[in-house]
């Protein structure tokens, strides 16, 4: 959407916006007449916004939020969020990995959809954004057996998982490791098992082919590759960032 006139972008969770709250600020983008007297990219900002608004997040998951905001962590927007939970509740997901645990943000919304006995694996290399997700698991009542946090590199971890063991698999992690991140993810999953993959459109970048900065041009690899696996079925969805999401066929 990023073109050159103005559009607004929302951000979540700045301090002292409230649970769920959003501020706007002022992006470029195109803007073209539409009958009416309103823009295309007006429309289109606000039916964003009444989507990422929709499945509005309890306060386990917005003070989760303000805590990522707080340790300079990013965290899924809530549209993201919901969208997860959604993946989880379809997949009748009970084993679930996570690359990217935050401050507990996206986990919150994976167990929300999870079944009540399944168990959420999540990886992360920060220790303190651990510790947080930990907090956050616990003031939202979630059992300690239900969640399995790894601190180390992913890539140190994921080669020791199983096969075809995992129901769905989350990569949301810096583009420079999502792509190796999402082969090991698609090895772990089990048929009709669902991949995820958060910031696809990096920040709008990815549709514009005039973009090449090295990070956007890893995610619109990435997507590429993801659709043309044929083990794979997979839709991108304009949640958030971007959410690339993608069912294991064979």
């Amino acid at each position: 959407m990023r073109s050159g006139g103005q559009d607004t972008e929302r951000t979540w969770g700045r301090p002292g916006s409230g649970s769920g709250a959003t501020a706007l600020r002022s992006r470029p983008t195109l803007v073209r007449a539409h009958p009416g007297g309103t823009t295309i990219a007006a429309e289109k900002a606000l039916s964003w916004a009444y989507t990422e608004e929709f499945v509005p997040e309890d306060e386990a998951v917005a003070a989760a939020r303000r805590r990522a905001e707080e340790l300079g962590a990013t965290a899924v927007s809530p549209g993201t969020g919901a969208a997860l939970r959604l993946l989880a509740a379809a997949a009748g997901a009970r084993a679930v990995v996570e690359i990217g645990t935050g401050t507990g943000v996206s986990g919150l919304w994976l167990l929300g959809g999870m079944s009540p006995d399944g168990v959420l694996t999540t990886i992360d290399v920060d220790t303190d954004h651990q510790r947080a997700a930990r907090e956050a698991f616990t003031a939202a009542g979630v059992r300690s057996a239900r969640t399995r946090l790894i601190s180390g590199r992913a890539m140190d971890v994921l080669p020791r998982m199983a096969d075809h063991a995992y129901d769905l698999v989350l990569v949301d992690a810096d583009p420079s490791e999502a792509a190796d991140y999402v082969e090991q993810a698609t090895r772990m999953l089990r048929v009709g098992g669902v991949l995820a993959v958060t910031n696809t459109l990096w920040h709008d970048r990815v549709a514009d082919p005039a973009r090449r900065d090295e990070a956007t041009v890893a995610m619109r690899e990435l997507g590429k590759a993801v659709r043309a696996d044929e083990r794979l079925t997979s839709a991108l969805l304009p949640s958030g960032t971007g959410l690339l999401a993608a069912v294991r066929r064979r």
